[in-house]
């Protein structure tokens, strides 16, 4: 290690030495000017140009604004989404006003002090009533910038509240998985990995019971308006990251590192087909995270509903079980009872309905 440590300080002895040697050659050839009071060549041509520059970038860039503006994103239907952009706008706004005036001091000062003959500058060694000004001023909008940004992401990953809808959104090359906690409760069931195969694609332990009325949905995934919602976020395989932008929600996707977001939906897909006036409108979940070959392909429909709209959809829903009861087999023997409910009667095999039978029986001895 001090052998290695010793040939990198020797390279940069051996650098740096090089570097001096150059420099030296630079200074020899440098020659003071015969006049100092000479009008360089082409001086008011070039002081001319800073403020043509001056005159096209200000002209440029607010025609770039205006033009892009069509494209921006309309406002943000969650209720943390039109904080943010409040609060980006506020930013943008405070700091474009010292960005124009220093710029058009930097061009302006240019053109009006270009060299003139027997012209002197004025030296000021130090002002320190001008170096607190431009200390203390910036310190203070700086300083309330970061507080209400911070107080707005502090806001934002707290927390949910506890009548939250939770649902549970996975991402894997290359699309995205939706679990939701079934209609019966609002608790998604545990998961683990190790189980995860061609038909239990997230992992669904269904060693836990709150996993039988567990669904699942690879295709869109629906939300109720006006009410927190909580997405519990996964990644299968790479890193991704789930982008709703109308919703101003983004968050990282993490193999082996759960994450969550929450916000409030306040605009439905038909309210915003209706301001838009675009009947083909819909929200879309997407991936920002270049995760491989079909990384573009990582979309998904979201809906947003009223409530009774989202409940409705939900109780037509399939739980996994009833999708594939021969998982009905992973369950554990005192659970297959609860679990038989969520399995459809004929899919059901005869082993599986004696032991709920003795499973019943034994319960109504107990109880007698």
């Amino acid at each position: 290690m001090y052998i290695i440590i010793a040939l990198v300080a020797l390279v940069f002895v051996v650098l740096t030495g090089i570097v001096i040697a150059r420099l030296q050659n630079v200074l020899k050839s440098v020659t003071p000017s015969e006049s100092a009071d000479a009008e360089p060549s082409g001086n008011r041509w070039n002081g001319a140009l800073f403020i043509v520059i001056l005159i096209v970038g200000a002209v440029t860039i607010t025609w770039s604004y205006l033009h892009a503006r069509e494209f921006f994103l309309p406002t943000a239907s969650s209720v943390h989404g039109r904080r943010t952009d409040d609060l980006f706008w506020f930013s943008m706004g405070i700091l474009t006003i010292p960005f124009i005036l220093v710029n058009f001091l930097i061009f302006f000062f240019a053109w009006k002090y270009q060299h003139k003959k027997n012209h002197r500058a004025s030296f000021y060694p130090d002002n320190h009533k001008l170096e607190l000004i431009w200390t203390i001023i910036p310190a203070i909008v700086m300083a309330l910038l970061v507080f209400t940004g911070w107080k707005a992401w502090s806001d934002i990953t707290a927390d949910a509240p506890r009548d939250a809808e939770v649902i549970e959104i996975t991402g894997k090359q290359f699309n995205w998985i939706v679990r939701y906690p079934g209609v019966n409760d609002n608790k998604l069931g545990d998961y683990n990995f190790k189980l995860i195969d061609a038909q239990n694609e997230v992992g669904i332990d269904l060693s836990d019971e709150n996993s039988f009325d567990d669904f699942t949905n690879p295709s869109e995934m629906h939300i109720p308006v006006n009410r927190p919602v909580l997405l519990k976020i996964r990644a299968r395989d790479v890193l991704h990251s789930v982008f709703i932008p109308h919703m101003r929600v983004k968050m990282d996707a993490v193999p082996g590192m759960p994450t969550k977001f929450w916000f409030v939906p306040d605009k439905t897909t038909a309210d915003m087909r209706a301001e838009l006036n675009n009947p083909n409108f819909d929200y879309e979940i997407a991936c920002t995270e270049i995760c491989g070959q079909g990384h573009f392909s990582m979309k998904m429909r979201l809906i947003v509903e009223d409530e009774a709209s989202y409940k409705k959809w939900c109780a037509e829903q399939k739980t996994f079980l009833e999708t594939y009861p021969e998982y009905l087999a992973k369950v554990p023997e005192n659970l297959k009872a609860k679990a038989m409910k969520y399995v459809p009667a004929e899919a059901a095999s005869p082993a599986d309905t004696s032991a709920t039978s003795v499973g019943s029986g034994a319960v109504t001895s107990s109880l007698r």
